[in-house]
Parts: structure tokens; sequence; C-alpha cells
């Protein structure tokens, strides 16, 4: 599994990143991308679905920052 930390990055540079390691990576292989809630949160899962990938999961990092875990498919 591939990993993506994109906490620090703000919209649209936060699907950007997904995007390009996205297109690094294998058909079915599978990208754990750690993001903030808002609009990170709302738009990175959506447009993931948008390009043809699957969004496996989505959860709290129970860390109490705001911070979310999304499993992606592609």
């Amino acid at each position: 599994m591939h990993f993506l930390d994109i906490t620090r990055e703000t919209c649209p540079m936060t699907f950007v990143k997904v995007k390009l390691q996205l297109a690094k990576m294998s058909s079915g292989e599978e990208l754990e991308v750690i993001l903030n809630e808002g609009e990170p949160l709302e738009n990175v899962p959506r447009s993931c679905e948008e390009q043809g990938c699957r969004v496996l999961s989505v959860e709290d990092c129970d860390d109490g920052d705001g911070k979310h875990r999304i499993i992606i498919k592609k």
C-alpha cells in the first residue's frame, strides 16, 4: 500500500497531489491518504471517484485534530 499525507496542502493542491501519486501506481494498488476535514475531505474522495478510482474507506484518525484517513483503490 502507498501512503500520502496531504494535511499541509490546501485545495486544489490536495487532489493534485493525490492524482500525481495515483498516476505512479498500477491498477489494483491502494493508496492511504491522510487529509484534513472540510474541503479536502469533501473534494478528494469525490474527485477520485470521478477519475475512475474506488474509495474503499473514509475514517476519522481519532487524534482530535480533524485529520481523516481515506483508502483509495486505483
